[in-house]
């Protein structure tokens, strides 16, 4: 059936912020879709909530609103703009439960509006576990045996039913395992079944038998109103079933079955999306039994999903795209196959001639308190893909991806246990095998890295398969990796002494420079960066070079080279049997138009999430645009960046100086752009300039684009900056560098309590923290890790100081300011946690002009060639600077579609020769107040206080905007999907130093409607300014009622807790928070934004918010 033209308008509706569970996958696959829609002729109206996406650019679609992703404004938006149809199944569970929601209403009925592309009674089917298990019974599918419940009583009766010890809890309608998880006696039942009641939108949980130990495995499927039907892509994940499909090691296509399992596998996945009637693309997991062959059917996801994001970039099909466009009328057989162009039709199953491996990247090494178990609920915030000709070499590149400190694995010792003081000497001692077999068994994201260090201990295969119940075909190849590392150490050559074949072997099994260094050194306690020269990652470069062998690069064709393929999707490997040398791209001489490189920015992990890909997308764009050819490379399976039409050439590969250098010869590239892949590139600059001599002897001739390395060491490096700052008029608050704790004992001494100490060069503040005496800096000391090459940096606190973000782009000549940002939370608290307001609201005219010339006097002082960003923050009438960041920054997204300046990509243009004066600079928007709001992963990681602090812990961020500063910060609380309060009790507990502050927002709180509850201390205050209040026990008098158990009660919508820094109101205050999170009961932690959440109370109440459609001028 053709092209439908009864449409003419699709509303679209994005997945709102980056939160653990729903990742940028949903950013990926909602663009390509819009652009699908758009090509077609169709009018497409966007939704969506969050600013950090290319999906909401304003040129993506035809109108743009960034609101809230609630049903009432998505009616309301419906209302205003009246679309023909809806597109929900490419925004995530958001999107799907919003549409569900709109269309079992009646309000799509009323307004006329029909819901494509998501069949109402596949979604009901496939995310109501009661009906689906009927589904399933009736074409004859093996499902584990299943209850499903809305009560507590009905979950007891039914673990009594089954019988059997562990029971798997699974909520309906929820997103990441929300709430799900497995139990081993009936306190944990209930534990976990409170939360998956009340996490499911229907209040309906699924007790079932639980298959731990079981294969899993997906299986991604696409089908047309023609009930045309494909495999598009079969997973296998490493870790046996018990931990969520988005937690495991997967890899693609299956490995360990043979094609009689994967035959019935493949007809029942097509006969279950039958019988579903689902049109588009869908996800279906299966648990296969090793031991007896017998399978059960897990859960469809009725939409494109995570494992569609990496199906797609596995194969190079193209999901989503296919999906909006069966969504619109067309079948598979009349669309082409974008890989092949007109070769096949998009009917055509794709083969895969090499192997992929996804590792999820999780926040651990930021939280060093969370729970490192991972489960049926997500933990991690983002995930790399790697392509290999085999496993092995999969595997490793995929590791090397990862960006979690060194880029292959090590012999695992007792520091890896924990960071700390006295890690350098535990690095000596190998870890216990005790420890060693914990690590292996339960699963945690030191288990890949276990198993490799339990072979290389000569444990094995069958005892590993004892512990762990991994498949046995991975267990050999895991071998295999530790008895070629060990042939590696018993060789501990030179590296001029290796010759070609046994180097040739190590490389095709993903071996890197630095990996084989480190073995043939065997592998020393002060760790592989320490290697002797001459014996280090560099000699084994130039070995191999001097040997002629270059990485071949192979194409993802969707076809096993078949047919021709036109995509230029490129993998590294090292092939058996390849020629040497350099393996140029094709036509290298005939090519006319210059090469310029981007550099991804890798996993989306805190601090460094998808603003980063926005931008360079953005740099790739303007690359095009000015006639050159853009090649990007990348490892993230989830991003619009990795999207096979964005760049004229991708390299999916690990961004380590080695992947990328080889990359730079084989396109003989011009440039390379470092500033838009956040720290990740900028961390390469370094490196890439020294190696760049080397280079040059194999014909290259590259010049790193926008800011020298030199001007980005100076902005980065602390004593350099200092002098500069000193020279240029500047203030920074006072601070000093240490190498060892004492060095960081005598700079607190002379700077005096409270300091603020963190490492240099960092992501996201992590190991940041305020400290305000001995205990708590001995504490630090303890966990901090430190070496030569990573100070840790000690700075005075400013105390009650306004902190500022600047987003900029300098030529060298002339500064253009994108926005001063005001942050709503005092100075202290990381600046990607804080929200944010543009313009700035309560700093005077004076203090605004003082800050854009000083922004001036950085940028061109610095020689900056780009964009970069400064954080001042201003205490009464003095302004200090606080870092500099030669690069891309998180808020550049949230400043284009506040102010209207696209400054990405005017600072690609910038360092791609086009000065300011060049450029058509748009003319500013003006009229609204926009707001930037953090979203927190708190109710997935137990054992994190959830107060906002120096280290930042948010994983995405909601933008509201509005004439009125109060409505545009309701709006983004709002669409942050924590409650706004509007009636019931509110707590206050705030410092001594606070109290006086308290009293008007107490008044005003009083005056809403509320009733209010304070610890004695700041009752007496309030009562003493006559505001009524009642009387609550601290927590640690132990005496009732406390907070927690009026919390308990339903008596608390809104806390108001602004905590002491040290002392027994730390663990109080924390107790409350985690209970605040698990309760979804909003809380503040600082009175500035206790003042503004109480105007944001009064506006919910004075009524309607109007959604504001994204206006700029270009």
């Amino acid at each position: 059936m053709p092209r439908r033209d009864d449409l003419t308008t699709i509303m679209v509706l994005g997945s709102g912020p980056i939160k653990i569970g729903q990742a940028a996958e949903f950013d990926f696959s909602g663009s390509q879709a819009v652009r699908a829609l758009r090509e077609d002729g169709y009018e497409v109206i966007l939704v969506n909530s969050n600013p950090a996406t290319i999906q909401n650019d304003p040129e993506m679609a035809d109108k743009v609103y960034i609101e809230p992703l609630l049903a009432s404004s998505i009616k309301r938006i419906l209302e205003i703009e009246k679309p023909c149809a809806l597109l929900a199944g490419m925004g995530g569970q958001t999107a799907l439960n919003i549409a569900s929601e709109l269309a079992h209403s009646g309000v799509l009925d009323e307004l006329g509006v029909e819901l494509i592309g998501s069949d109402l009674d596949a979604i009901d089917k496939a995310e109501d576990r009661d009906l689906f298990n009927k589904v399933c019974q009736s074409i004859n599918l093996p499902i584990s045996e299943a209850i499903a419940c809305n009560s507590m009583d009905e979950v007891i009766s039914a673990s009594e039913k089954i019988g059997s010890w562990p029971l798997l809890i699974r909520p309906a309608f929820t997103l990441g395992g929300l709430g799900g998880g497995t139990a081993w006696n009936v306190g944990e039942l209930v534990e976990i079944a409170t939360l998956g009641l009340r996490n499911s939108r229907i209040n309906q949980v699924l007790i079932e038998e639980s298959i731990l130990g079981w294969q899993e495995l997906e299986y991604e499927v696409m089908r047309d109103e023609a009930d045309n039907a494909i495999i598009v892509c079969t997973m296998e994940n490493i870790d046996p079933m018990g931990v969520h499909t988005g937690e495991s090691t997967v890899v693609a296509p299956l490995q360990s079955f043979s094609d009689q399992d994967h035959q019935v596998l493949r007809d029942q996945a097509l006969a279950l999306i039958r019988a579903l009637n689902i049109k588009g693309g869908c996800n279906v997991q299966f648990a296969f039994n090793q031991f007896t062959g017998e399978i059960r059917v897990i859960e469809v996801n009725p939409r494109v999903s995570r494992s569609s994001a990496l199906a797609s970039k596995a194969t190079g099909y193209p999901i989503a795209r296919i999906a909006a466009k069966i969504a619109v009328g067309y079948t598979l057989d009349e669309l082409p196959n974008p890989i092949t162009g007109d070769g096949t039709t998009a009917a055509f199953e794709p083969t895969l001639d090499y192997c992929v491996v996804k590792i999820p990247r999780w926040p651990f090494d930021k939280f060093r308190t969370a729970d490192r178990t991972l489960g049926t609920s997500m933990k991690s915030t983002g995930e790399v893909m790697a392509i290999g000709r085999n496993f092995e070499e999969a595997f490793l590149k995929a590791w090397a991806s990862l960006e979690q400190g060194c880029p292959h694995p090590r012999p695992l010792t007792r520091a890896d246990e924990s960071e700390g003081e006295t890690m350098a000497d535990r690095a000596n001692e190998p870890l216990p095998d005790e420890v060693l077999v914990d690590w292996c068994s339960i699963a945690t994201d030191r288990r890949m890295g276990a198993l490799i260090e339990a072979f290389r201990r000569g444990w094995s295969v069958e005892k590993v398969h004892e512990i762990t119940r991994i498949t046995r075909w991975f267990l050999y190849r895991f071998e295999n990796i530790a008895k070629m590392e060990q042939s590696m150490v018993s060789l501990s050559c030179n590296p001029t002494e290796i010759d070609i074949d046994l180097l040739r072997e190590w490389k095709s099994n993903g071996f890197a420079d630095s990996h084989i260094a480190d073995a043939l050194n065997s592998f020393p306690a002060t760790g592989y960066k320490s290697l002797p020269r001459g014996r280090d990652e560099d000699s084994v470069m130039r070995r191999r070079h001097s040997l002629g062998l270059h990485p071949n690069y192979r194409m993802v064709d969707s076809c096993a080279a078949e047919f021709a393929a036109k995509t230029p999707y490129y993998y590294s490997t090292y092939e058996p049997s390849s020629n040497t040398g350099i393996d140029h791209i094709p036509n290298l001489a005939k090519r006319t138009k210059e090469r310029y490189v981007a550099i991804g920015s890798g996993p989306i992990r805190i601090g460094q999430g998808i603003e980063f890909d926005y931008g360079c997308v953005h740099a790739v764009m303007a690359i095009r645009e000015a006639g050159k050819d853009a090649i990007l490379i990348n490892n993230n399976p989830e991003t619009v960046s990795t999207d096979f039409d964005t760049s004229d050439r991708l390299y999916f590969e690990p961004l380590t100086l080695e992947y990328v250098t080889e990359v730079l010869l084989r396109e003989q590239a011009h440039a390379i752009l470092l500033q838009f892949g956040g720290q990740t590139a900028i961390n390469l600059s370094q490196p890439l300039d020294k190696r760049l001599p080397e280079l040059e002897k194999l014909g290259l001739n590259l010049q790193i684009a926008g800011t020298s390395c030199d001007a980005i060491d100076e902005a980065s490096d602390r004593e350099r900056f200092e002098k500069f700052a000193k020279r240029a008029g500047l203030t920074m608050p006072r601070g000093s560098t240490g190498i060892t704790a004492d060095d960081v004992r005598n700079s607190v001494a002379e700077i005096g309590y409270p300091v603020l100490i963190r490492p240099s060069y960092v992501l996201g503040g992590r190991g940041m923290e305020i400290l305000s005496n001995e205990t708590q800096l001995e504490a630090y000391l303890n966990e901090a890790y430190l070496a030569p090459d990573k100070p840790l940096l000690v700075d005075e606190y400013l105390g009650h100081a306004t902190e500022i973000d600047v987003d900029a782009a300098s030529d060298g000549k002339e500064v253009l300011i994108g926005a001063v940002m005001e942050h709503l939370e005092e100075a202290g608290i990381h600046s990607g946690d804080s929200t944010c307001f543009i313009p700035a609201q309560n700093i005077s005219d004076e203090m605004l002009e003082l800050i854009k010339e000083q922004t001036k006097i950085i940028g061109l002082g610095l020689n900056i060639v780009g964009c970069f960003n400064i954080q001042f923050a201003i205490q009464g009438e003095n302004l200090y600077v606080l870092e500099v960041n030669p690069r891309s920054s998180r808020t550049v997204p949230f400043v284009a579609k506040s102010s209207g300046l696209p400054l990405a990509r005017i600072a690609a243009n910038i360092t791609i020769g086009i000065p300011l004066a060049k450029q058509t600079i748009p003319v500013r928007t003006s009229g609204n107040v926009c707001v930037k709001a953090p979203v927190f992963p708190f109710i997935k990681l137990r054992g994190l206080d959830p107060a906002p602090g120096p280290e930042m812990k948010s994983t995405g961020e909601v933008f509201g905007s509005h004439q009125d500063a109060d409505v545009a910060y309701l709006k983004a609380r709002l669409a942050t999907e924590v409650p706004v309060a509007s009636e019931g009790g509110v707590y206050l507990t705030v410092r001594d130093d606070d109290k006086a502050n308290l009293v008007p927002i107490a008044q005003q709180l009083t005056e809403l409607g509320f009733t209010l509850y304070a610890t004695s201390g700041t009752a007496d205050v309030l009562r003493a300014n006559s505001v009524p209040v009642e009387i609550v026990y601290r927590i640690r008098e132990r005496m009732h009622p406390d907070a927690l158990d009026l919390m308990r009660q339903g008596k608390i919508s809104f806390i108001v807790n602004v905590p002491t820094i040290s002392g027994g109101a730390v663990r109080d205050g924390n107790m409350m928070r985690r209970l605040a999170v698990e309760l979804n009961i909003p809380f503040v932690t600082t009175i500035r934004g206790a003042k503004m959440e109480v105007a944001a109370i009064g506006a919910m109440m004075k009524g309607e918010m109007e959604p504001v459609r994204l206006q700029v001028n270009y």
